[in-house]
């Protein structure tokens, strides 16, 4: 039984009961889809927005929204609806590595079935992505939607008092501006002030903000499971291991918390940190006036050419199984991807829509050039890479985040020790598949 296999796998099945009760589905007629957005306010406005447009015109087969369940995560509420049979017809904020998981649970519908889809798809998203997308079997279950590109934002002026003429960009440039930075906070008896920060705690998802953005620059996007078999262990995985581990060493990092009365960034006592676009609007709100900032691409190998690739924390869609209509489901969803609905989106939210044409379509290039300070992600959205397409990616970043916690923050084993060790857990995920 695969998807009660798969429930055990993720450790929720004792959830699932609890769960149920609270993400039921209302119950519909056989012409009214149901249709999950995330719970973000800004993605609630913009998908009920085109539901009501749909509403209007397909009154045969109309859609009834909501944002995703309340629960201790959407996986949670999402997999307690597969068990009870209760999913929506369509889910809007699907993380990409879950994707593979529900696929060979069955239960989601494969796309490329669908009339049209593959045409739409190769005219919206580049083959890097398509290829990224396909599951094992050759199908694709999801629609690539959105990005958040994870970049390094910086201070100007917090490196250029303590003499760091221009920006970092590579690993010993970084690391000397480290040093720069601590010894200049020492002389001018200004307290604590740090080269950057990173979330320490080993959860999976915090590596979406430092080994996983800095493993694709290193490598322009290599995957970190491939045929089934853990492929970080190699030259850019031990790497960005042993410049992390370098940042806590000297104390350019710091162990502990920041948080406090104010934004550690805003307050200029850290010098840069690894965000996504979503940090403009909370730094446009609470920055002080003249306070600068601004975005680079993540540190690179030295001496390393090519394009700087990176995280882009995709968020795609899918059709579930228990829809009735799946071909209305995809006309429906089309509405939503179109370059003018994107543009919506982008504005709306500050997430960006996962297509080829950002640096070519007037839409997009007449909304940058009047928001220049999101033109860095745009550039950036030429160069991401999301979650391999295989199974139990939480498992495999958890797995990393262990190690990452003895390796890098604690300096307990050596970046190669750490990195051979991640390698065998993972190998031993897939040993049985």
């Amino acid at each position: 039984m695969p998807l009660m296999s798969f429930l055990f796998r993720l450790n929720i099945s004792c959830l699932v009961i609890g769960c149920l009760a609270s993400c039921h589905r209302q119950q519909h007629d056989d012409h009214t889809l149901v249709f999950w957005s995330s719970s973000n306010p800004e993605e609630i406005k913009f998908a009920k927005q085109y539901v009501d447009r749909w509403n209007e015109n397909h009154k045969e087969i109309p859609f009834f929204f909501q944002p995703v369940p309340e629960g201790q995560s959407s996986e949670e509420v999402l997999l307690a609806a597969v068990v009870g049979k209760t999913t929506p017809d369509i889910y809007a904020n699907m993380w990409q590595g879950d994707v593979e998981d529900f696929a060979r649970s069955g239960v989601l519908v494969a796309l490329d079935t669908l009339d049209g889809f593959l045409d739409f798809l190769y005219a919206r998203c580049d083959t890097q992505v398509v290829k990224e997308i396909t599951s094992a079997d050759g199908h694709i279950y999801q629609v690539p939607w959105k990005v958040n590109p994870i970049m390094m934002m910086f201070n100007p002026a917090m490196f250029r008092a303590a003499g760091v003429e221009t920006v970092p960009t590579d690993y010993s440039s970084y690391l000397e501006a480290g040093a720069k930075i601590k010894r200049h906070a020492a002389e001018a008896n200004l307290g604590n002030q740090w080269l950057g920060i990173s979330e320490v705690n080993p959860i999976w998802w915090q590596r979406f903000f430092n080994f996983l953005p800095l493993y694709y620059a290193s490598s322009q996007g290599a995957p970190i499971v491939k045929e089934g078999k853990a492929f970080f262990n190699n030259e850019h995985g031990i790497g960005v291991f042993a410049f992390l581990q370098k940042l806590y060493m000297h104390d350019y990092f710091p162990r502990e918390q920041q948080k406090g009365q104010s934004d550690p960034f805003l307050a200029s006592r850290i010098a840069s940190t690894f965000i996504g676009p979503w940090t403009i609007q909370q730094n446009e709100r609470f920055k002080t006036e003249g306070f600068e900032y601004d975005f680079m691409h993540m540190p690179l190998p030295d001496s390393m050419t090519g394009p700087a690739y990176s995280y882009g924390d995709p968020k795609n869609m899918v059709i579930f199984q228990t829809c009735k209509h799946p071909q209305v489901a995809w006309q429906f969803l089309q509405t939503m991807l179109l370059p003018e609905a994107d543009r919506d989106f982008l504005a709306l939210s500050g997430q960006f829509p996962r297509r080829k044409d950002l640096d070519s379509n007037p839409l997009f290039v007449d909304y940058l050039q009047a928001h220049p300070e999101l033109i860095p992600f745009a550039r950036q959205a030429k160069y991401l890479r999301g979650m391999d397409s295989a199974q139990y990616m939480k498992e495999v970043l958890d797995i990393i985040s262990q190690e990452y916690e003895a390796c890098v923050v604690y300096g307990l084993k050596s970046p190669e020790e750490a990195i051979a060790a991640a390698a065998k857990a993972v190998d031993l995920l897939y040993l049985n598949e």
